[in-house]
This record gives C-alpha cells, structure tokens and sequence, in this order.
C-alpha cells in the first residue's frame, strides 16, 4: 500500500490488515470477495450523515484501540447481503444490524491475530461497544459489493500506533543479538538438536493452543434461534479422538483426560505435515 496522506505507515498496516480480514469475512458468508480500495488521505465524517461507529479495544492496552465507522447504507447493505445468503430475506433493522456487527467482529479478531504476530504476544479481542465519533480524522476504505460502492472509515489510536511502530523498531536489535543468544542457550542444551540457531529467539514466544470436540456448520437463520437449552450436533462421534490445534493448525489428536479436577488432553498421534497442510483453518 503507498503512502497516505497524514497516517503513519504503522497505522496503515493496521488498516491494510483489518480489510484483509473483512475481505475473508464478507467472502467466507456470501462467497464473494468484495473488492476493497483504500483511500489516500485522512478525511472528517461526513457532515449530516449518521455513522454507525464501533469502537474495539484490545487486551495489549486498554487504550490499544480500533475504530470502525459505517454509514447507514454500509451496514444495512453488508448486513442484508449475508442474510439473503442466508436465505432470510425480509430481516428488521435489528437482525441487519447485529449480522453486520457480527462480520466486524470476524474481521476485528482476524486484526487482532495479525497483531498477536507483529507484537510477538497474544492480543485479543476486549469488549467492544458502539461509540462516538473518534477523535480526529479517519481513513476511508472503499467496498464494491455486488456493483455497490460502500464506505468504512477507520481509525487506530495512537497507543495501538505506537506499539506496532514500536514492534519494528526493536526488531533490528533483537536480530543484532541473535548470534550469543543462540550460542548460549545451544551450549545449555535448550534448543533440540538439528534445529537451527535461530529458532531459539522463538522457543520462548507463546502460541495459543485449544481443543477442538468437533464443528458445525450452521445457517444463519438457526443460529438466530439458539437459546438457552439449544443443542448444536458436532461433527465427531463421542468415541473419536478431539484435536489439539496449535495457532489455527491442527497438530495432534487425543483423548480427554483428568488431571487433578481439571481437563486435560493425552496426545494419542501427532500428525504428518502434509495432514496439517489440509487442516490448516
């Protein structure tokens, strides 16, 4: 992406990485991706016209926030568009607006995945909530769907600004000491044989890791309905082994456990690479 006008190139990363993300989550639900284009220069709102904003904080600060802003044509076209996938084609105002909500989320979770790799340190989503107008001005990104140009306005405080231009500012120094890292903690015997030096700057870093009982795919007009009480069929018979997912990619497979009252997992079978390729999520 070129220079914009009035961002710091750490802010447009942000952004460039959360319509990435919108693009995937747009696409995952009526199967197209919607062709996005950034604009070039920092804009106010646009007089007289009510914007939806979203403001979302992450977990690394709670000042690390992203602000999203989406006109009322943009939220209620998105909106509709993934109910008519769905085949709900006469949703209220409400529905609209919450499934729209819903796909900001995806996209502002993938963002928080790409900040987890640039930060090297899980970030997560905090609560988020509608808000006010941020302040200062936003940076528009343009949305083709379906032939339709729509517009989002987004923002990155400055504290979120600072901790990615940060990020990349240490890594030069941390690259600098990578040699005696390297050779001290291979003479300690910490890194495993036959691996490269240099992974030992990473054995440190941590990644996230779950267990996954099984999926399901849902229509949106039955997950609307879910309630208290609800029950969701998993793809996975009770007597078939749950998977330990490292980082998005499926690992190894086990059986639940106890482990002094809590849940644990008993790797059974780590998998091939090539079987992880295809599980990749």
């Amino acid at each position: 992406m070129g220079e914009i006008r009035g961002l710091a190139p750490s802010e447009a990363w942000l952004i460039e990485q959360w319509v990435n993300r919108l693009s995937y989550a747009v696409a995952s639900m009526i199967g197209d991706a919607p062709k996005a284009m950034i604009g070039t220069a920092l804009e106010d709102s646009p007089p007289g016209e009510e914007i939806l904003w979203w403001e979302q904080p992450f977990s690394v600060s709670p000042e690390a926030t992203f602000w999203l802003g989406a006109p009322s044509v943009t939220w209620n076209t998105i909106g509709n568009e993934v109910l008519k996938s769905a085949g709900i084609d006469d949703a209220d105002n409400a529905n609209i607006k919450s499934t729209y909500l819903e796909i900001l989320n995806q996209s502002l979770s993938g963002l928080a995945q790409s900040l987890s790799a640039r930060l090297r340190s899980e970030v997560t989503c905090s609560e988020g909530r509608e808000a006010a107008t941020p302040p200062g001005k936003s940076l528009p990104v343009h949305i083709d769907l379906g032939g339709t140009t729509l517009t989002i306005f987004a923002k990155a405080s400055k504290t979120l600004d600072d901790l990615c231009e940060k990020s990349v500012a240490t890594a030069p120094a941390a690259a600098n000491s990578a040699p005696h890292r390297a050779d001290k903690r291979n003479e300690a015997g910490d890194a495993p044989r036959g691996y490269p030096k240099g992974l030992d700057l990473l054995l440190d870093v941590e990644l996230p890791v779950s267990i996954s009982f099984g999926r399901a795919d849902l229509p949106i007009k039955d997950v609307i309905k879910l309630t208290t009480g609800s029950i969701v069929e998993l793809n996975r018979a009770i007597t078939e082994p749950v998977e330990i997912i490292v980082n998005n990619v499926v690992i190894a497979r086990g059986e639940v456990v106890v482990v002094e009252g809590n849940f644990g997992v008993r790797i059974k079978q780590v998998i091939s690479r090539t079987e992880r390729l295809r599980t990749l999520r």
